[in-house]
């Protein structure tokens, strides 16, 4: 019962951010349950078939959004599911007195703007077919910020989290189901390439480095990071009819970093 409830076949999909880390593991996980996923980023993935379902697009920008929604209705015609994964920040550390108006535009864009382009494009085909859904990526930093390196980048997802809850407030009674999935520390391939550069520069191991990274956010009191697989076998669930009367909720997946409810 359990893996026909998980059935996602016949199902039309959009992964942004979709070719490394929490982005490629969802497409994956989505696939394996059957579903057409349509991945997108700016460049495709290492070793990627040349069937494989991909469009290059910059989605921080106007044109790499319209890029994607041309895709979606001339490969997948037609959407049942949207995962906007892309995110991130490339802002210098130093504080609010570090960052200029472009820093703050730049992971606007990425981290808020472009779920809010590409929301704005494809929902009305959900709404006219009455069912969908759509998962937000945010971040436990939207309540946990951490203010010498990514001060932008929480306010953005702080944003994106605001939004989301009103769109499902908006859409919900019409069908379709809007959700925020919030990880914490995940240990994608650029989070261990951080770890090697954090051990060098410390002088440690990579074990060291580590634990160093789970201090600096408070502790981690299951001990380790999240998997990608975990965070992609979560937004499975909720794209699935297990989950069907879940909207408008955040869930969050970090091994109990923030330390209140």
């Amino acid at each position: 019962m359990m893996r026909d409830s998980l059935d996602l076949s016949g199902k039309r999909a959009l992964v942004t951010g979709g070719t490394k880390g929490i982005g490629a593991a969802i497409v994956t996980r989505l696939r394996e349950l059957g579903a057409t996923v349509l991945a997108t980023a700016r460049t495709p993935a290492v070793g990627a078939s040349a069937e494989s379902l991909f469009v290059a697009a910059d989605v921080a920008t106007a044109e790499g959004c319209a890029r994607v929604v041309d895709a979606v209705r001339d490969r997948l015609g037609g959407i049942d599911i949207v995962v906007h994964v892309v995110g991130g920040s490339s802002a210098p550390a130093g504080g609010f007195a570090a960052l200029n108006d472009n820093e703050w535009q730049q992971a606007f864009d990425l981290n808020m703007l472009a779920a809010v382009r590409l929301d704005r494009a494809l929902l009305p085909t959900m709404l006219a077919q009455g069912s969908g859904v759509v998962i937000h990526i945010t971040s436990i930093q939207r309540q946990l910020p951490l203010p010498e390196a990514t001060i932008a980048y929480a306010a953005a997802k702080a944003a994106l989290s605001n939004y989301s809850k009103a769109l499902s407030k908006e859409v919900s009674p019409k069908g379709v189901r809007v959700v925020r999935v919030s990880p914490g520390w995940v240990e994608t391939e650029a989070a261990v390439g951080l770890v090697a550069t954090l051990a060098k520069q410390m002088n440690t191991d990579a074990d060291g480095a580590r634990k160093a990274l789970m201090d600096s956010l408070g502790g981690i009191p299951i001990g380790r990071p999240a998997k990608p697989r975990e965070v992609a076998d979560l937004v499975a669930f909720l794209v699935s009819p297990l989950a069907a009367s879940i909207t408008g909720a955040e869930y969050v997946i970090d091994g109990g970093t923030v330390p209140t409810a």
